[in-house]
């Protein structure tokens, strides 16, 4: 097992400039905002593991049982030549320990290739993998996504089967979906095939309940956010002056997710260097989860270059995994 960070360069911004300039510039504008992406250090991927367990929160489950029930299937579409694992944000690797572990028994000729921006979860992810899988060839890569998938092409004549599961395509508005999907496509060879985990539209009560859970630990997830400023830039919010509250879009279609300031106040962060006024009732948004119809995955594989091979549901039908082929001709395989 190898953890290998490819290319040379050094970043303008180190990871604390980056989070910095992103809080300045999101708490500066008209409607603040804060990307999601912050959302998940240490303790908040805890809590979202926490998340992942409660009863109201369905996507995990359903998304586990869909690949449970179809493991199967998707070995019939990868057939028996060797081939590349590729997965986008493993998380704590439930899921993908599924189809780990079958791919094993099936005694199909692979090698897991994880991509992640974080060292440390790369060391924490290979520690647990050559604990549970020590037979499992694992080439851990430290990079941006494409930057990763590039750097294994130009080393690796297999086949690729990207992971890029747990509905994380939500946290996309649409045209972002496409914008990142065709760069995924550019990066790909034609023939590779991609697993695209999507949330489907449903019952808004259900949607509302999984994002608003009666013991809080969403609240704690996103508030949790605020604490990360504190601890990291010497902010000085105070908790518990903010609430969450998640709501439902019926025009986007789209989960959003805010932190709500409960009076006027003034918040200094040090490594800013500067003082952010929010008055009562102001929100500050956190994320947004978009939902799809079947129809819409249809669209967005056909406009991003991609074609379905198959959709594969759970038993209520609030989630699909769908199995994408990279199809490139003579005169755009160089895109």
């Amino acid at each position: 097992m190898r953890i290998i960070s490819p290319g040379d360069s050094v970043s303008t911004f180190g990871d604390l400039e980056a989070f910095a300039l992103d809080v300045l510039v999101g708490l500066s504008e008209m409607n603040k905002r804060l990307p999601s992406k912050y959302l998940y250090d240490a303790e908040g991927s805890r809590l979202f593991t926490e998340i992942t367990r409660l009863k109201e929160y369905y996507p995990t489950q359903c998304e586990k049982e869909t690949l449970e029930k179809n493991k199967d299937r998707i070995v019939s579409q990868i057939g028996d030549e060797p081939f590349n694992l590729i997965e986008f944000g493993s998380g704590d690797g439930q899921k993908t320990s599924l189809l780990l572990d079958h791919f094993l028994k099936m005694d199909l000729d692979f090698q897991y290739v994880p991509i992640d921006i974080s060292r440390s979860a790369m060391i924490e992810l290979c520690d647990e993998l050559d604990r549970r899988f020590p037979l499992i060839q694992v080439e851990a890569i430290v990079s941006e996504y494409f930057s990763g998938i590039k750097w294994l092409n130009n080393r690796s004549e297999r086949k690729n089967l990207v992971l890029f599961l747990g509905s994380n395509i939500g946290n996309f508005s649409h045209a972002e979906a496409r914008v990142f999907l065709r760069n995924l496509w550019s990066c790909l060879n034609s023939g590779d095939l991609v697993l695209i985990g999507f949330d489907l539209k449903k019952d808004i009560e259900l949607l509302l309940r999984a994002y608003n859970d009666c013991e809080g630990v969403t609240a704690k997830f996103n508030l949790n956010m605020l604490a990360r400023i504190n601890r990291e830039l010497g902010g000085q919010f105070d908790l518990s002056k903010f609430r969450h509250f998640g709501t439902y879009d019926v025009f986007s279609g789209a989960m959003e997710s805010y932190l709500v300031s409960l009076e006027k106040q003034e918040v200094f962060i040090e490594e800013i260097g500067r003082s952010f006024s929010f008055g009562p009732w102001e929100p500050i948004h956190v994320e947004y989860s978009y939902k799809y119809l079947q129809s819409d995955i249809d669209n967005l594989a056909r406009e991003t270059g991609f074609v379905v091979r198959e959709h594969l549901h759970d038993s209520k039908k609030y989630f699909i995994d769908s199995i994408w082929e990279v199809k490139k001709s003579e005169n755009n395989t160089s895109e």
